[in-house]
């Protein structure tokens, strides 16, 4: 399968076009249909595309184009269910943006409904992506810290961003802020413990983002900060720290993974900090020269997102997936996992106990 992949792009909010930008940078790749209902969006992801793009206001019209190979859905966290679902009678390729759907239940029924589906379906868990936590990752999995007991993300960033019509400010087209955002981190626990959550303690709040806005006589309702606490069927321990008003950080993401022998630790610069690169660093317990390694992204990578280049890398690795008949490497199974992770700890602090897992998934 040597032609270009074809791409159909739902939704061209923020991040549908960050989609775009990567895609520009592909030669294997080419977008030849866009949809959105905002004329806003359209307009201004027009001067990303060539003049011959296909333009969709009614994104039902944009699953009539045979010619396409993959569909990207970027559209607003609550409307996902519907819109995959229907993508799903084309056949083609898809992939979803992060959350999966805002709810659990959801996710559930698009993973039971899709079970024979002849095409790959791709969750777009970005991090997973970003080099400094691919190398992380793969120095992690050749065993040199010894076995892992505990891990810890940290990430302090700027607030959530406009998004059109306001959704993202609230917790029923969001899932709440440890779905929204936090589905990242859920996602990348899972992949580095290789395991499942058993329990989760959440404590989090609105401090101070949204406290002064108004939206149709309502307040914003999601929370700004949290300590989350995951507890994992081997043993493993999880934390995650978040706050959304820390936005003069050198590194927006550190993670820091700990073994029997030692410890793997990493971070992903912020944006505003016009950093290209990141240290991989691992400290063993019996030796006092820790092993460092510096990870570079290329300039032009990372201008086309926000995502310190993985949009970029997830792109060829779906690509290469849909070229080589692969299994998708972000599945349906592991969206709704993160999801669920999030939603407990959206409950976990609203209910302030613990929740276990199986109140979630049977």
């Amino acid at each position: 399968m040597n032609q270009k992949i074809k791409y159909g792009i739902i939704g061209t909010g923020l991040m549908g076009r960050e989609h775009i930008s990567n895609i520009n940078l592909i030669e294997e790749a080419e977008i030849i249909a866009i949809s959105d209902t905002c004329e806003n969006s359209l307009n201004e992801t027009k001067s990303l595309l060539n003049n011959d793009i296909k333009i969709y206001s009614d994104y039902n019209q944009i699953f009539n184009i045979n010619e396409i190979d993959a569909f990207i859905i970027a559209t607003p966290n609550f409307t996902h269910n519907e819109i995959v679902k229907k993508a799903l009678n084309t056949k083609k390729h898809i992939l979803v943006e992060k959350p999966l759907c805002s709810k659990l239940e959801d996710c559930m029924e698009l993973k039971k409904i899709s079970s024979e589906y002849p095409s790959i379906i791709w969750v777009a868990m970005e991090y997973r992506y970003m080099p400094p936590i691919q190398k992380m990752l793969e120095e992690i999995n050749k065993k040199e810290i010894g076995k892992l007991q505990m891990l810890s993300i940290r990430e302090h960033r700027f607030p959530f961003l406009k998004k059109v019509d306001d959704w993202n400010r609230f917790q029923i087209n969001t899932g709440g802020t440890l779905v929204e955002k936090c589905c990242h981190f859920f996602d990348l626990m899972r992949l580095i413990t290789k395991s499942e959550a058993v329990q989760v303690y959440a404590s989090g709040s609105q401090g101070v983002n949204h406290l002064n806005e108004e939206y149709d006589g309502k307040i914003p309702d999601i929370i700004d900060n949290a300590f989350v606490i995951v507890d994992f069927i081997n043993g493993i321990r999880g934390s995650l720290e978040l706050c959304m008003f820390a936005e003069n950080s050198e590194m927006q993401e550190e993670l820091c993974v700990i073994g029997s022998k030692g410890k793997i630790e990493t971070g992903v610069p912020a944006d505003a900090s016009g950093k290209d690169s990141s240290d991989v660093r691992i400290g063993l317990r019996n030796s006092n020269e820790p092993k460092k390694e510096k990870v570079i992204v290329d300039k032009n990578i990372l201008a086309a997102g926000q995502h310190h280049g993985s949009t970029y890398f997830q792109h060829l690795e779906f690509i290469k997936s849909i070229k080589n008949n692969l299994l998708p490497q972000v599945s349906l199974n592991d969206g709704l996992q993160a999801v669920a992770i999030g939603q407990a700890a959206e409950l976990s602090i609203k209910e302030n106990r613990v929740i276990k897992m199986k109140e979630f998934i049977l």
